[in-house]
């Protein structure tokens, strides 16, 4: 392979791939029901032989995007970065963005496959392009998806004895549903094990209120996006009334939500998303705001494979703002086509990988599957 100088590299084909794999079961939130992946990969190709590899989630509940929009949206975006310098990765993220405003999903797919070419290009792997060390331990919890009280103190039950030290629990429904879950939960999970709750939107400020309240004694760590994303006021109404801390996770969809909330006051903590905010850049620069707001921040996901949420955790590796993990999308998938990346262990602990860029990939064979369109 002959080395290319950095002003000469070029994007000379973009390949964009539908992948669809079923969950083992269905995953529940109180804003809908998902029971497979229909995840976008996007494979950029360079001059120099290096090719880039990214993958995004849509979940149109949230960031109102699915498969087949984010398929002609891509081939949109190809068009406009082909024959651009992969290199220059806030030139192409500013071009992206004037092009077609949000779908920020899709983006993150490009912007995933940017990096990974640019740490192959460096022979570093992102988190050393972005100034960190690969010195740190990851634990994700695992998330109970919203069932009856009894299903999912069961689901609690089972990974409390596979060996999670954090669980996830979707609620979202009415008070009485909601305590009773967390009531049911608490029966048959040690108290020693920290509750990280979500209501995704689901209640009301007042119910929202009187629910916290009354989980106050179940340990419960911090609870996700209590309200409607767009009713920011009323979430530092919430804060200030509850002694469980606030997590943003809907309500933040760039940086600039981002200022927005820590400006006002509104949570404890971030919820970070590759495929929510557009990509390790935009990630960036929310991180920065958390951190000169003295806000720390989570890393999530949505139903990624191992490709993204390997990306995500080369950001982990680079900035110490981030506490928390809610990896757990890849342990729900029924199959694993990604080639080196993030290796799962017992007990929810996550090993990220030293190669250069992402340091993940996806098998041939099972890309030879997909259907896929190419821009050249």
């Amino acid at each position: 392979m002959n080395f290319t100088p950095f002003h000469s590299l070029r994007i000379t084909k973009i390949e964009i791939f539908k992948m669809n794999i079923p969950l083992k079961e269905p995953f529940v939130i109180s804003l809908g029901t998902v029971r497979e992946t229909q995840n976008t990969v996007i494979k950029i190709h360079t001059n120099n032989g290096f090719y880039g590899v990214g993958e995004c989630s849509p979940y149109p509940f949230i960031v109102g995007e699915i498969q087949a929009s984010q398929f002609e949206i891509a081939k949109m975006l190809a068009q406009l970065l082909i024959h651009k310098n992969p290199l220059e990765i806030e030139s192409r993220h500013n071009e992206m963005d004037q092009a077609i405003w949000g779908n920020f999903t899709i983006k993150s797919a490009f912007d995933i496959a940017l990096y990974d070419i640019m740490g192959k290009y460096c022979q570093l792997p992102i988190y050393a392009l972005l100034g960190g060390k690969n010195d740190k331990s990851y634990c994700t919890n695992m998330t109970v998806s919203l069932q009856s009280p009894e299903k999912m103190a069961q689901k609690a039950s089972e990974f409390q004895s596979a060996g999670f030290p954090f669980i996830k629990v979707k609620l979202g429904g009415n008070s009485h549903e909601d305590i009773a879950r967390i009531q049911a939960i608490r029966k048959v999970v040690d108290n020693k094990i920290p509750l990280r709750v979500d209501a995704n939107q689901g209640w009301e400020v007042q119910s929202a209120i009187a629910i916290l309240r009354e989980l106050t004694p179940y340990h419960i760590a911090y609870c996700e996006e209590p309200i409607s994303k767009w009713n920011a006021n009323a979430l530092v109404q919430i804060r200030n009334k509850c002694d469980i801390p606030i997590m943003a996770d809907e309500s933040i969809g760039d940086h600039h939500d981002a200022f927005r909330l820590a400006q006002m006051g509104a949570c404890d903590y971030f919820n970070i998303k590759l495929a929510k905010c557009g990509g390790l850049f935009k990630a960036l620069k929310i991180l920065e705001i958390g951190e000169a707001a003295g806000i720390k921040s989570q890393l999530g996901g949505m139903s990624e494979s191992r490709l993204a949420l390997t990306a995500g955790l080369h950001l982990a590796a680079a900035r110490k703002s981030l506490f928390a993990y809610d990896l757990d999308s890849p342990l729900m998938l029924t199959e694993d086509p990604v080639i080196g990346g993030a290796i799962y262990h017992k007990n929810g602990q996550v090993t990220l990988c030293n190669e250069p860029g992402v340091g993940a990939d996806l098998d041939p064979g099972f890309l030879s599957k997909l259907e896929k369109t190419i821009v050249e």
